[in-house]
């Protein structure tokens, strides 16, 4: 991790940890999915803190950023993220992010169009959907999730790391200890967020029509567990017109932990293009 710093900012509220690889360079923030946290980049940040300044935050509820009993949509975690990137003085970012991260990159793109310079979106949630999915099935999904959650705070790190060393063989030995710190750390508060639909009140076709920067989509294979299918897919680049996409086979949800070589060779010329166009 070389001479990586990290630190707190106020934002939006509670307290929010980063951990930031430094230097002269073009900034890219990494936001993480739920239940992991800012170090789960780790493999990522290694890969890039030669060219970039990377910023791994700690969303509300999750490392050591602080865990309020609520505002874990995507809504509230724009604007953290937000406060996150002016205080620390970036200037539009790029901001990768995955599945929950995602959403909050898609959603701080459409709010505040003046911050990020590039959104990059590892399988996020398909909430912009037409199809939205019936209140029955929001109920399911939130009751599977916080049983899910549940689960995993009731294992022990070494229980933990076997467990996804099983059922994920192809994930690098590397990704494995922060993604079962991670679980540690998680807040409780984040547990009983979910009794609905997180991204309730946000209209997406809206704020979807507001993005101006470059946007890449990294899908993977749904019959893996990837969430975007090539219809919603679709969906998503008619709402955001320019919209990259780079399809992974033979990866799920976690497109950089199942293929780690081929999602940067997706993510390293989006970025290079990015980086080449940012004014001096």
């Amino acid at each position: 991790m070389g001479e990586w710093s990290s630190g707190y900012v106020e934002a939006n509220g509670p307290r929010l940890h980063y951990t930031r690889t430094g230097g002269a360079k073009p900034p890219v923030v990494l936001a993480h999915g739920l239940s992991d946290d800012g170090l789960c980049w780790t493999p990522v940040a290694e890969a890039l803190a030669s060219e970039y300044d990377l910023v791994m935050v700690d969303a509300r509820g999750h490392g050591r950023s602080d865990a309020p009993d609520q505002g874990y949509g995507p809504d509230t975690q724009a604007t953290d993220l937000a406060g996150v990137i002016t205080s620390l003085g970036l200037r539009r970012p790029a901001v990768l992010g995955h599945s929950m991260g995602a959403s909050t990159a898609l959603v701080l793109a459409g709010t505040r169009p003046d911050l990020p310079g590039a959104i990059l979106l590892e399988d996020p949630p398909a909430w912009w959907a037409a199809h939205s999915e019936a209140p029955s099935d929001v109920e399911e999904w939130g009751v599977e999730l916080r049983a899910w959650l549940a689960a995993i705070k009731r294992k022990t790190r070494v229980e933990l790391i076997a467990a996804q060393r099983a059922a994920s063989p192809g994930w690098d030995e590397a990704e494995l200890d922060p993604w079962a710190d991670a679980k540690a750390r998680l807040g409780c508060q984040v547990i009983g967020a979910f009794d609905r639909r997180p991204d309730v009140g946000i209209d997406w076709p809206a704020t979807l029509g507001r993005i101006a920067c470059p946007a890449l989509l990294i899908t993977a294979d749904s019959a893996l567990g990837a969430g975007v299918t090539e219809e919603n897919g679709d969906e998503l680049r008619t709402l955001v017109p320019g919209l990259r996409v780079a399809h992974i086979p033979g990866a799920g949800h976690n497109v950089r932990r199942d293929r780690f070589a081929p999602f940067m060779g997706a993510v390293l010329p989006f970025l290079a293009d990015w980086a080449a166009s940012r004014p001096d």
